[in-house]
């Protein structure tokens, strides 16, 4: 009797567990059916969203191009490459529209379901991005040469030399460009800011100019190399084919447990026919037997629980190696921007060839124009044999002003961006300076 007790006991509990489980589902599958409800909706508004953009797009008339529309996109890019003659105010103004096609073309990318997306489209928007990133570095490279053109007129009375800012809200320009060639002169600070340069002697007697071009958008990050993750197709069907292998022990394991207790229930009947017990007996055999399938149900759902999980756990452990994962070793200087990203949008320093300066003849301005546009002054140069010092090419010493709203919480770390052509295609990687000062 202590034992039917007992058995009673634990079949209760078992009961309220069922019970409670049996109410959670209920509100998951409410919860469920409420989100279904609302998926239809929510693509219907964002489909409704796009039309209104594309509407609002039509009705302007202002010129600028569909991103989505490859001839539209195409055309304005080839029209902005053929004008040569823009200077760097106007290349700011036309970046404006620039950079919102590229984030159209960004949220296109983003917030279209897939199956409304060929890949021929995606490959489409995201050529259009780099061509238009290309192109709009391109122009204020252009643009730089023209002002450096002027250089000689717009130098300055006290120095002798070019100092210019030109500041909008998504691009700022530091330029300064070396007329006089004074030794002397090393020292370069902008005026009613804290940004400047400590060039080396050898800088301050050639005819470079120095030119700090401050991006307040990041088209750098993106040509950072990734690694490809694993198809998902493949990493579907694996994990696929790896529950129903788990389903299928499941269910044979359950299957063998029911013929071994099948087996005892046949061999208990047996044996009881054979003995003849009393009627009294056989009714309290048959409670027992009860009893027994009656616990026989926790112990098939424990089985199962427990292989579930297994199953479940074995699917995530693949999921997990299979994922895309960030390299585990990196070169001493590289940057993990899994772990990092940039803020504050990313400073271009450029050490150029002074061009050729305009020239006023009889109320003329004459200006030689080289074919192979704005260079850049290579420093160190390549050969340094004819130098015997090993510290005859010293550093250029940058001062950047950090924003009065910037609170940093540990040391800021300055990083430097190494852009490189490979197989035709622009790739960046980012670095730790070896050496630099924190004081900023």
């Amino acid at each position: 009797m202590e034992r039917l007790e007992i058995q009673r006991i634990e079949k209760e509990k078992w009961l309220q567990l069922e019970e409670k489980d049996l109410g959670r589902r209920n509100e998951e599958l409410d919860e469920l059916n409420l989100l279904e409800g609302c998926f239809p909706e929510a693509e219907r508004l964002k489909h409704d969203t796009r039309l209104l953009s594309q509407w609002k797009h039509y009705i302007q008339c202002d010129g600028s191009p569909d991103p989505s529309i490859s001839q539209e996109i195409n055309t304005f890019i080839s029209l902005w490459r053929e004008e040569t003659n823009e200077t760097f105010e106007e290349v700011i103004a036309k970046s404006k529209l620039v950079l919102n096609l590229i984030e159209k073309l960004k949220l296109i990318l983003l917030e279209t379901p897939p199956y409304d997306l060929q890949d021929k489209n995606i490959i489409q928007y995201r050529g259009s991005i780099l061509q238009l990133q290309e192109l709009l570095q391109l122009k204020f490279n252009v643009a730089t040469e023209i002002l450096l053109r002027q250089a000689s007129t717009l130098a300055d009375l006290d120095s002798g030399n070019m100092e210019k800012i030109i500041r909008d809200e998504n691009v700022t320009l530091y330029v300064w460009a070396n007329l006089k060639k004074n030794p002397r002169y090393r020292s370069v600070r902008f005026s009613g800011t804290q940004i400047g340069f400590e060039i080396p002697r050898i800088l301050a007697t050639s005819d470079i100019a120095l030119r700090l071009l401050h991006t307040h958008y990041d088209h750098v990050s993106p040509l950072h190399p990734v690694l490809t993750p694993v198809p998902k197709e493949e990493r579907t069907s694996t994990v696929t084919e790896l529950v129903r292998d788990e389903v299928k022990n499941v269910e044979e394991a359950i299957s063998k447990e029911d013929q071994e207790e099948t087996k005892q229930q046949e061999s208990g009947s047996n044996i009881i026919l054979e003995e003849e017990i009393k009627v009294e007996e056989q009714d309290d055999i048959e409670v027992q037997k009860s009893s027994v399938g009656e616990e026989h149900e926790p112990i098939t759902c424990e089985l199962e629980i427990k292989l579930l999980s297994k199953t479940v756990s074995t699917a995530q452990l693949l999921l997990i190696e299979n994922a895309h994962e960030k390299p585990d070793t990196f070169e001493d200087n590289d940057v993990d921007l899994c772990q990092f990203t940039t803020l504050g949008g990313v400073y271009h320093l450029d050490i150029l060839e002074l061009p050729p300066q305009c020239k006023p003849v009889k109320g003329w301005m004459i200006v030689e124009i080289l074919k192979e546009g704005l260079q850049k002054y290579t420093y160190p140069p390549e050969t340094t044999e004819e130098f015997e010092t090993e510290n005859a090419f010293p550093p250029i010493e940058v001062t950047l002003e950090v924003h009065e709203n910037v609170i940093f919480f540990e040391d800021p770390i300055v990083v430097r961006w190494i852009i490189k052509v490979n197989a035709g295609k622009l790739m960046a990687s980012a670095r730790y300076l070896t050496t630099q000062k924190k004081d900023l």
